[in-house]
């Protein structure tokens, strides 16, 4: 019996009004259907925001302690059911299975993290100009969250979002991509194990067309936390401005490894490999561009090379998401060659299964040498194993290459002199800059976030997340018993 991926609302598991569903197929063997899933649209988004509107009364006064804890015990039983999880998403996804272990720890480390701040979720007092008065700050809820999140992380990048909102006091529609339904349906299967009252968090799945954009646009939203593409972000921003309710978009990055001549070649080839090829290059901090000083060229370019036979698909690197992302992805190498870049190693489909059925959404890992700055490969993101080198003449030429896209979001820096270092982190257009290190690893205590085109200035993970799922409110109390004068009053 095939199974079905449910929405959720009011704390009840229902089909798709309409009885529309879409089918769920594992990326490595797409003739394994997982299941399907209910393929959601504005009448379901409704009554999900509906349910999520009712219950919000109740869940924002619950206190906030009361609140983490329900997180705290989703992280319990996150931990309990790692392996099992990602087994799941492994078949669902793609990802391999240490990679996807990480992505739950991911999530299990943010509800821990969000958890704790239900006992602060500190405000600010500050000392009044006037006697016998008290000023102060403190956090309130926003109301309903519209939570709309991408597969490749298809448990932590839902929990980023997701646990700060609810520690802060508001309620939830979840809106997961329609490449991982299973892994969304256990997520909120724990959350609401833990014991999250009905009508707190819904889940809805479909189409970003069918069920993203009535989500987006609905008056009784007040926040909508996207992550995704530049493309899809302008668009949730068009939706929401009518109604100025707040937007949060994390969106994506044409991300460099910048390796200078001082670079120790061997730790930075490393890096590159594990930044470009991990995931399949579905990060949106994975590097896919290599800025190499043209002293070091030749001997990095070597060490690359040297490493790419351990890349695998199929076996140390999964398959790409879906059908569409593989074409995609294969067509962008084939006008990488047209535009003159020159591909040094892999370049094609990987029939990895040799079974007589369809393979695999397979691409071999993908080198090119000589990319210039106004080819699609030094400017797209691709969401995929490919990444290019580009040649830079010295320190300033790597910076001004490095920072000549329209995102802004991650860039690794290699170099062995502390002087660089800041020197780096002074010039570089990126939210996040990593030093000796790969191009992602992003860990939750810190603000995780990007310049430019790589989102609206909102940050997730740390306590920097709570400003964008709750809102300051300022109080000043005057205890004087009389009406006291303010400043520049006769």
């Amino acid at each position: 019996m095939t199974t079905t991926h449910l929405h959720y609302i009011d704390g009840q598991w229902q089909p798709a009004q309409s009885g529309a569903t879409t089918p769920n197929r594992n990326p490595a063997d797409p003739a394994d259907l997982i299941g399907l899933a209910a393929a959601g649209d504005s009448a379901d988004v409704a009554m999900a925001v509906a349910a999520a509107t009712s219950a919000y009364p109740a869940w924002r006064n619950i206190p906030a302690p009361r609140r983490g804890e329900i997180l705290f015990r989703a992280a319990q039983l996150l931990q309990a059911r790692q392996d099992t999880l990602a087994e799941e998403m492994t078949r669902e996804m793609g990802k391999v299975a240490h990679e996807a272990r990480i992505d739950i720890q991911k999530a299990i480390d943010m509800l821990r993290l969000m958890a704790g701040e239900g006992r602060r979720l500190h405000g600010q007092t500050t000392p009044s100009e006037l006697p016998d008065k008290h000023c102060m700050t403190v956090r309130t809820p926003l109301g309903v969250v519209a939570c709309i999140t991408p597969f490749n992380f298809p448990v932590a990048a839902p929990v980023w979002k997701i646990a700060p909102a609810l520690v802060c006091g508001n309620t939830v529609v979840f809106k997961p991509a329609e490449d991982t339904p299973l892994m969304a349906q256990r997520l909120v299967e724990i959350l609401a194990e833990a014991g999250l009252p009905n009508g707190v968090l819904n889940l809805v799945h479909g189409s970003g067309l069918a069920a993203g954009e009535p989500l987006a646009s609905h008056p009784d939203v007040a926040l909508v936390a996207f992550t995704g593409s530049c493309q899809t972000g302008r668009r949730i921003n068009t939706l929401c401005a009518p109604t100025f309710k707040r937007v949060s978009l994390q969106l994506g990055g044409k991300n460099a490894s910048i390796v200078l001549a001082d670079a120790d070649l061997d730790r930075a080839a490393d890096c590159i490999v594990k930044a470009a090829f991990a995931q399949t290059g579905q990060i949106c901090t994975a590097t896919s561009r290599v800025v190499v000083d043209k002293r070091v060229h030749a001997a990095l370019r070597d060490k690359l090379l040297a490493r790419m036979a351990a890349v695998q698909p199929g076996r140390t690197m999964g398959p790409l998401v879906s059908k569409a992302a593989m074409q995609r992805v294969l067509q962008a190498i084939e006008q990488g060659q047209q535009e003159g870049a020159t591909l040094l190693y892999g370049g094609r489909r990987e029939t990895v299964a040799g079974t007589g059925k369809e393979p695999g959404w397979f691409v071999q890992p993908t080198l090119f040498d000589h990319v210039t700055p106004a080819m699609r490969l030094a400017q797209d993101e691709l969401f995929g194993p490919v990444v290019g080198l580009m040649v830079a003449d010295g320190f300033q030429d790597a910076m001004a290459m490095a920072n000549g896209t329209a995102q802004g979001l991650s860039v690794a820096v290699h170099t062995r002199c502390i002087n660089t270092v800041f020197a780096a982190l002074e010039a570089l257009e990126a939210g996040m800059v990593y030093v000796n290190l790969p191009s992602f690893g992003a860990e939750v205590p810190l603000p995780f976030g990007g310049t430019k085109a790589s989102g609206n200035g909102q940050r997730e993970g740390g306590t920097a997340c709570l400003d964008t799922f709750s809102a300051w409110k300022t109080g000043y109390v005057d205890f004087s018993d009389r009406l006291q004068r303010a400043q520049l009053e006769a």
